[in-house]
């Protein structure tokens, strides 16, 4: 049995917190109070209630938001709200300022261009707005951002859709594809090409002899005076019977057989009989 005095020391070890609820738990242990070496950098508790992508788009962003007309921009409105956001950021990021700084000279310059009395061109036209550039680029950049976000409106995969994977077993009736037209002519095609990479090319030799054609020549003189040179050969025949053709007749000439003959230079030459048979 615990006795009252072991209650009242162990309450009084406690720490004075209402109720002892303790503030959070630090590796297990009950945390009854904030450390007082506890560092909290300044940045951390930092809100940005707005962001932005660039010079364009916070000039945008104050041109819309105060319903300003875009093609008549009050410049002293817009550029006295565009500085005070670019002290803000400078103070915390001197880096990203100067992209914003760069814009602001931009704004300042138009907006003392406008205090100025417009010159005329040399042709007496009227000078252009000093705006006019200004109004080009947000209206340019108004339109690709408004592309941009219907384009991120359009369903992505993984982010607003899953695509499905279903199971199916195959079922035991074997089921063959369709074949196209075009596939079995490209196949045909490629079949052809593989055999004419593996065809072998044969040399085959004609036995023929001079002699038989010796007598061929001699039997197509008989009987006529003249043959012209040219008649006595046969092109359908093919190269080796002309070529041999040729050596006959050559073989013929050697032996006094033959004679040819031309009547004058560059004339057709003409193939006769050495003898005449009685």
């Amino acid at each position: 049995m615990i006795s009252d005095d072991a209650v009242v020391a162990d309450a009084a070890a406690l720490p004075e917190v209402v109720d002892q609820i303790a503030l959070a738990r630090l590796y297990g242990e009950p945390l009854f109070s904030l450390p007082t070496d506890l560092y909290i950098p300044p940045d951390a508790l930092e809100v940005f209630l707005e962001t932005f992508e660039g010079p364009l788009d916070l000039l945008l962003y104050l041109i819309r938001k105060q319903n300003f007309n875009i093609l008549d921009i009050p410049m002293a409105d817009v550029t006295r709200q565009y500085l005070a956001y670019v002290d803000q950021i400078r103070n915390h990021n001197l880096e990203l300022a100067a992209e914003y700084l760069l814009m602001a000279a931009m704004l300042i310059e138009i907006k003392s261009r406008m205090l100025l009395p417009p010159k005329r061109s040399e042709e007496g036209k009227e000078a252009e707005d000093p705006r006019a550039a200004l109004v080009r680029r947000l209206l340019e950049y108004e339109q690709i951002k408004a592309a941009a976000a219907r384009l991120d409106r359009l369903p992505q995969l993984g982010r607003d859709f899953l695509r499905a994977q279903v199971h199916i077993e195959q079922s035991l009736t074997t089921r063959f594809p369709d074949v196209a037209v075009d596939e079995l002519r490209e196949a045909w095609l490629d079949i052809l090409k593989r055999a004419k990479l593996v065809q072998h090319h044969r040399i085959t030799r004609a036995e023929l002899s001079v002699r038989e054609h010796m007598s061929i020549v001699l039997k197509r003189l008989q009987g006529r005076r003249f043959v012209e040179f040219e008649d006595l050969f046969d092109p359908a025949q093919g190269q080796p019977v002309i070529v041999v053709t040729f050596i006959a007749m050559l073989e013929l000439a050697r032996e006094h057989l033959i004679e040819l003959t031309q009547a004058a230079a560059f004339a057709p030459l003409y193939v006769r009989l050495a003898y005449q048979p009685s």
